[in-house]
């Protein structure tokens, strides 16, 4: 049986939640067993995971599971893997998925591998893929344990519906007593978080200055998209530091990532260089980023930009 952690924010499903899903549907089907998925907390729709490939969905309710503190959450879904029999443990390769993987593999006793990009090949053993060395290359990773655990990384591969909505059955886990008191939670709303949007558009230094910015504002409304920063423009105040990506940042695997004024350190390029398409804008030619890009253009980004996002609003308007 494959267990998949379907992560939620305040009782609703991410992207991330879907994929994971979708990965572990496809898992089994290599494996020839069964898929379910497991939700902590209150949730809304849990059954419509079913929609992604889940047979059964499980939920743990607790008092305990309503603060995040990664030592109940592994415990949990560690509790529910040995109980339901589960060989291959899914998780979500997000701040949730990375702060549990290692405590559930420890739980079970399991082999892991966090930041998986592809669905395993099961041709004679257990063999997942994911980036190396700041993803300039990719490994295959046998796993030999009886209990196998991963995490997923966000927009590896797109959730896929084909499914009915499922039963949600209730499940009873002794948990440990947190030792996490939470004072205050404090999200952003109304955008779709950097780790799951397909769409980036992000600048740097060659913004001269926070004033400058509503050109990159008006061309991420304009495709629909996610703003991002350079580290510097993050430390020097000019951006919340939750849009710095980057290896030190967010790592990010987008569709789309539009880099405007950014020089490309070999810091940024980690956390970034996962992107299916890149496109740069920057005015010095020898740019390293270029190196990197997909497509490039050589200019002033304040004469480039304003003329992109016109094209593309007439585009649509003509669409």
């Amino acid at each position: 049986m494959i267990l998949v952690f379907a992560e939620n924010q305040k009782g609703v499903f991410k992207k991330a939640a879907f994929e994971a899903v979708t990965y572990g549907y496809k898992t089994a089907q290599a494996l020839g067993t069964d898929c379910v998925a497991l939700t902590l907390g209150s949730v809304e729709g849990a059954g419509e995971l079913g929609k992604y490939g889940a047979s059964k969905v499980y939920n743990i309710a607790s008092e305990q599971l309503n603060a995040f503190d990664s030592s109940v959450y592994a415990a949990a879904i560690a509790g529910a893997a040995s109980d339901l029999g589960a060989k291959v443990v899914v998780l979500s390769h997000t701040s949730t998925g990375k702060s549990i993987l290692g405590r559930v593999a420890v739980r079970l006793n399991a082999g892991s591998v966090a930041g998986v990009n592809s669905i395993p090949s099961v041709e004679g053993g257990f063999k997942v893929r994911r980036g190396v060395f700041s993803g300039k290359a990719l490994a295959d990773f046998e796993i030999k344990s009886d209990v196998k655990v991963v995490s997923l990384m966000g927009n590896a591969i797109q959730p896929e519906e084909g499914g009915a909505v499922v039963g949600v059955d209730a499940l009873e886990i002794d948990l440990p007593t947190s030792r996490v008191r939470v004072k205050e939670v404090s999200t952003v709303e109304g955008t779709v978080p950097l780790p799951e949007a397909e769409l980036v558009v992000s600048a740097g230094r060659g913004m001269k200055g926070p004033e400058n910015w509503g050109i990159i504002d008006t061309l991420a409304d304009t495709l629909g998209a996610t703003t991002a920063c350079s580290r510097p423009v993050s430390d020097v105040g000019w951006r919340p530091h939750h849009e710095h990506v980057g290896q030190t940042g967010i790592a990010i695997r987008p569709n789309l990532y539009i880099a405007i004024g950014i020089s490309g350190a070999i810091q940024h390029l980690a956390g970034v260089n996962s992107s299916k398409t890149i496109v740069v804008i920057n005015k010095d030619p020898e740019a390293p980023f270029f190196k990197a890009a997909d497509y490039g253009v050589v200019g002033d980004l304040f004469d480039v930009v304003p003329r992109l996002t016109e094209s593309l609003k007439k585009f649509k308007a003509d669409a």
